[in-house]
């Protein structure tokens, strides 16, 4: 018995040695959820400006990585005052009902060249769907302006259908006033300690 458990200790002292993925904080003033949708001919754009996110990112060994967003809908920003309100109201998100959007990743993975999948559940209103997130990563370097510090950045792009997450009831796309689908574009910058 002691033979087995020494082999054990051995295999267990050869085997890669690394630390989990560690934290990094969002710098909220370099990082945006932006979104585009038609409206008639001509293309709204808009973005969300309360968010925060829990990340845990290591390009060396993604599975121990994780991405966790909440945004607050309320923030929704189009520059159009009675926009932004209409966006708030039942007829879209009704964000009285549904203050938050999330996004929570169950799975990270390399998918080459500088791209992850976080795979995980987008959740909008009363649904939640599984979703993947092919994220871009363009690497990490000290922080010209804070000495001691590590940025990063990713971004990434996907195309949603908002009636699938009930916004809206398809009244407006049925009359030809706004689109169904959205393009989202959100680009992260994170900063920990060296």
């Amino acid at each position: 018995m002691k033979k087995i458990v020494l082999l054990l200790l051995f295999f267990v002292a050869l085997a890669p040695i690394h630390a989990a993925a560690r934290q990094w904080n969002l710098d909220t003033v370099h990082t945006n959820f932006f979104f585009d949708v038609k409206h008639t001919y001509a293309t709204v754009r808009g973005q969300f400006m309360d968010f925060s996110g829990d990340v845990y990112f290591d390009p060396d060994h993604p599975e121990e990585s994780r991405f966790e967003f909440v945004i607050k809908v309320n923030s929704v920003d189009t520059k159009v005052g009675k926009r932004d309100t209409h966006l708030r109201s039942p007829d879209f998100f009704d964000a009285a009902k549904y203050p938050l959007m999330t996004f929570k990743s169950t799975r990270v993975s390399s998918a080459g060249d500088n791209k992850y999948i976080a795979a995980g559940t987008l959740t909008i209103k009363d649904v939640s769907r599984d979703l993947a997130l092919e994220l871009v990563y363009h690497g990490q370097k000290e922080n010209p302006l804070k000495p001691g510090e590590i940025v990063a950045g990713l971004d990434t792009r996907l195309t949603i259908d908002r009636l699938e997450y009930h916004v809206g009831d398809g009244k407006f796309y049925k009359m030809g006033v706004v689109g169904k689908d959205v393009d989202i574009f959100f680009t992260l910058e994170l900063l920990r300690d060296k």
